[in-house]
């Protein structure tokens, strides 16, 4: 029990820098979702055609090689032009490289959720907003979006412990820098000192487990909140059949 305790705390400030990593990306790709689906199904064919090509090239290729590419790319700038702004040690770091990464990929990921749901907002609601004189930004804004919300939310959740669990991987793409270690890392190296593979990366999955429990525990908060004009679901009752 105690060695088990005493690798709980090990793993403790570990798991600070996978939620890091989440926390910094999912406003961000959120944001930027939104405009890739409104931009997928744009009636502009030039718009609506970068946005399917953004949203194919990050969904069809593996995050891991995403993190090298870029890392790369932004690597072979460092002489002529982060150096030369001092910008390198920021633009370079993985706090900061991680989060971008994660960020256009989740982006790309959620624009097709949104996209579906977008698709799937009943015409009807739309149509009558429009005869009831609504602009358009009032259309999206007291019709379209809450539909769209409603319907993305619970594939959204998904999405979301997906970036979370993804985050493990950030460090085997990008350099470790001091004791900025995840919980990946952190299992890696206590693996290769013991060889004990079973308990360090249990207490790693335990880190991933209670984490992605805390997130859909909220967001079933906000799913709850965002169908609260809907009536409840009825919840279970013992009522058992003694005779047939």
């Amino acid at each position: 029990m105690d060695t088990f305790l005493r690798e709980l705390g090990l793993f403790a400030p570990a798991i600070v820098f996978n939620i890091y990593f989440a926390a910094a990306s999912i406003p961000l790709g959120f944001v930027m979702a939104i405009f890739l689906a409104l931009g997928k199904n744009s009636a502009n064919p030039l718009l609506s055609r970068l946005s399917r090509g953004y949203i194919y090239a990050f969904r069809g290729s593996p995050l891991f090689i995403q993190f090298f590419m870029i890392y790369s790319l932004t690597l072979s700038f460092n002489i002529s032009l982060w150096k030369p702004l001092d910008i390198s040690w920021f633009v370079l770091h993985p706090l900061f490289i991680g989060p971008l990464v994660l960020v256009l990929n989740t982006a790309a990921y959620t624009a097709d959720i949104f996209y579906g749901a977008l698709r799937a907002v009943p015409r009807g609601e739309i149509e009558a907003a429009r005869a009831y004189g609504m602009s358009r930004t009032q259309q999206f804004r007291q019709v379209v979006w809450p539909n769209l919300i409603r319907l993305a939310w619970p594939a959204y959740t998904n999405e979301v412990v997906f970036l979370f669990h993804a985050t493990a991987i950030v460090y085997f793409a990008l350099p470790v820098i001091g004791q900025q270690k995840d919980v990946m890392i952190t299992a890696k190296e206590l693996f290769e000192r013991d060889y004990n593979a079973f308990l360090h990366f249990s207490v790693a999955a335990l880190y991933f487990l209670a984490v992605s429990l805390v997130v859909f525990f909220f967001c079933g908060l906000v799913y709850r909140r965002l169908m609260r004009h809907m009536p409840a679901a009825p919840g279970m009752r013992f009522a058992p059949k003694w005779m047939r």
